[in-house]
């Protein structure tokens, strides 16, 4: 028989059935309710136990030389604030009790701010923190509530010091000490490139952004991707969590070479304080692939000295003087009307030309009379290249203008860096009511000798940079690739903007005219006794304030060529503006050229370390005390083997000062905090002197400086 009884059993059922339906229609009531009715309620509550959303930047990518040497770095940097009403302003005995902390520890505060900070006395911090904390607010409370303590930014390093000073050390949410972080772009090399490199501008909240150069260029790059942070309470706790993670920025490498660039800025400074001059220029560029080895961009201060204020070599339009020339006959090489063997009567050095007088620079002296083309781009004489043109495109100006950008010289080069300006050469206009545009009979003459044209000096040294690479044309490159976390993601490569600017026989011509015009002709002191240097010299008019009427006129002095002429590795070209004579494109920027090209040469042909070693000989470096095993790491990843080498060793004496004299700075901080005090690092290299004489007796929370050399 069975034991199952349906009577007693099913009503039990039943029962429970309906008890877990109306818990489960109690539920969805509920819920329905508090998705409706109640939904505002929760709301609240819910932004009382999360905080908004707060942006996490990401590391911001740094920006390296073509050798791997770093130009510009992101480190942390801080503001430090007080807010001397944290936590609940009606909570009077809690303020009663703050306040009491805070005059008790006052004075040590004081004191180890000073210390910190030496430049500021105790008593001025107290003074300041005082300031502050009897500030009257608008609200009629009293008590700054974001008090600037120390007026500079601070390192990480200092900001840490500053945490374990009494009080700051508290909670900052009831006792008021609190941070802004701030992202400082730093570059190693100091101004060297600046304008080039860029710089980064950090705003309040820490904002920050790029400026100019490859910092604004390439921003997006550079910034990577900002994250989301948010913050939930949990058990009256505060938890940060991350909803989005940030993507660091990816590394910039660019192509300057480091060496070149500060070869670069030392010539042209040099010849700038020697001249008085106003400004300077110089761009470096490599002849087969157009990169940018290093580009100088120099301004007078109202102190004397020079700064790099503007991108003027790829933003500067002027007229560029007598460099043109070699533009004007290329492109009447081109064209086949002469050869350098064609005569040209230029007199006594003065010539009109539709109702003006074109004169030579040596017209005082009787002028160059009857010479050949090659002769007078050798000794830049206006009326020789100016007759040329007039004569053989004096009917048909538009040809020539085409000749021009056919050749390269009116090239818009399309440069990836924020400011560049483009060339500015007209074509014939006699209908148009603007001055600048146009086009009378005097036009042609002088634009030919390299007026009446904008030109940057960025595209000059392109076009000649053509010439020296046999007639083809590469746009100049600033950045060789993108790296992110180790990988390349983008590698940019030389680019061709022409194939060939002008006939074969034309370059070839061109090539031999401008190297006797540093061999045999104005140009001589850009030459070198080493090797064989081509170029052009360039002296331009350019008037100030009142026009060329006023007697005031500044100069414009370049020289713009390649070497080594015969197998041409780099181009480069120099300017340089002054006021008043003597004023000399050869004498001037000529020697910066020389000072130039004989350093990046002389660079180049440097022995390796290597190549001077004795074979028989072999080279174990001086191992100090410290960490024996990383220093047999080092050693055994160079190839020395480690097995029967004795290390010299620093015995530890417990509480007692060790020798650190000689270290590097690793081992030397390693010796030093195991003895459990701390210790701060000056300078880069070994350690010459420590604070705490070695044997000295140690007590806790000394702090040991090394300086290192």
């Amino acid at each position: 028989m069975s034991r199952f009884n349906k009577e007693k059993v099913m009503p039990r059922y039943f029962a429970i059935a309906v008890v877990l339906t109306l818990i489960g229609l109690a539920v969805i009531f509920k819920a329905g309710y508090t998705m409706t009715v109640g939904r505002s309620y929760w709301e609240v509550v819910a932004n009382r136990l999360k905080s908004d959303s707060d942006s996490v930047r990401p590391d911001r990518g740094n920006i390296l030389s073509s050798d791997g040497q770093l130009l510009a770095s992101s480190i942390p940097e801080y503001m430090i604030f007080m807010d001397f009403q944290p936590g609940d302003r009606e909570d009077t005995a809690w303020t009663h009790k703050r306040d009491s902390v805070y005059y008790s520890k006052l004075d040590s505060l004081c004191c180890g701010l000073h210390d910190i900070f030496p430049e500021w006395t105790a008593e001025k911090f107290k003074e300041r923190l005082e300031e502050g904390h009897h500030k009257k607010l608008r609200d009629g409370t009293t008590g700054a509530r974001h008090w600037k303590i120390y007026p500079k930014r601070i390192s990480y390093n200092t900001y840490c010091e500053v945490l374990q000073l009494p009080y700051f050390n508290l909670p900052k949410n009831k006792y008021g000490f609190h941070a802004e972080p701030f992202v400082a772009r730093r570059r190693p090399f100091g101004s060297l490139a600046e304008r080039t490199i860029g710089d980064i501008r950090s705003f309040e909240g820490g904002k920050d952004t790029a400026r100019f150069g490859i910092e604004l260029t390439y921003d997006s790059i550079l910034r990577g991707q900002v994250g989301i942070r948010r913050k939930q309470k949990v058990l009256n706790r505060m938890v940060p969590f991350v909803v989005k993670s940030p993507v660091a920025g990816a590394d910039i490498i660019t192509t300057i070479d480091v060496g070149m660039q500060d070869l670069a800025e030392q010539a042209l400074i040099e010849e700038l304080k020697k001249w008085e001059a106003s400004m300077g220029v110089v761009i470096l560029m490599e002849v087969k692939t157009g990169n940018v080895k290093a580009i100088v961009n120099m301004r007078r201060g109202s102190d004397g000295e020079y700064y790099e204020r503007f991108n003027d070599a790829i933003s500067y339009r002027c007229e560029p003087g007598s460099v043109f020339k070699v533009a004007s006959f290329l492109v009447a090489f081109d064209d086949g009307v002469i050869d350098t063997t064609y005569t040209i009567d230029t007199g006594c050095g003065i010539m009109q030309m539709h109702g003006a007088k074109m004169k030579d620079h040596n017209w005082h002296r009787g002028g160059y009379g009857v010479i050949n083309a090659a002769r007078t781009l050798e000794v830049s004489s206006n009326i020789g290249v100016s007759y040329v043109i007039d004569k053989f495109y004096g009917k048909n100006p538009t040809k020539y203008v085409e000749g021009l950008y056919r050749v390269g010289i009116g090239q818009d080069l399309e440069l990836p860096i924020v400011g560049y300006a483009p060339p500015k050469i007209r074509m014939p206009n006699t209908k148009t009511t603007k001055r600048s545009d146009y086009w009378s009979k005097t036009t042609l003459p002088w634009m030919s000798i390299g007026y009446e044209t904008q030109i940057a000096p960025i595209n000059t040294v392109t076009f000649y940079n053509a010439i020296a690479n046999n007639g083809k044309m590469m746009r100049p490159r600033f950045v060789e690739k993108i790296v992110k976390d180790g990988q390349v993601i983008y590698e940019t490569h030389p680019e061709v903007i022409k194939e060939r600017i002008a006939k074969p026989s034309a370059v070839k011509m061109m090539q031999t005219v401008l190297r006797h015009v540093v061999s045999q002709g104005l140009g001589k002191r850009a030459g070198s006794h080493s090797f064989q240097v081509s170029g052009k010299t360039g002296t331009a008019q350019v008037a100030k304030a009142g026009g060329y009427k006023s007697g005031v006129v500044d100069y414009w002095l370049s020289f713009c060529g390649y070497f080594p002429s015969d197998n041409p590795q780099y181009s480069c070209i120099v300017c340089l503006k002054k006021s008043g004579l003597p004023a000399s494109g050869g004498a001037m920027s000529g020697a910066v050229f020389h000072n130039i090209s004989e350093g990046v040469m002389a660079k180049s042909l440097k022995l390796r370390v290597e190549d001077a070693r004795d074979s028989l000989s072999v080279f174990i470096p001086d191992v100090k005390g410290g960490n024996v095993k990383n220093a047999k790491f080092v050693l055994e990843q160079l190839g020395i083997h480690t097995g029967e080498m004795k290390f010299e060793t620093t015995k530890s004496v417990p509480h007692q000062m060790p020798n650190t004299i000689g270290m590097g700075a690793r081992d030397a901080v390693y010796a030093v905090e195991r003895q459990g005090i701390k210790a701060r690092v000056k300078g880069k290299g070994r350690v010459v002197r420590q604070s705490i004489a070695p044997g000295s007796r140690l007590k806790d929370g000394m702090i040991c400086t090394l300086e290192l050399n």
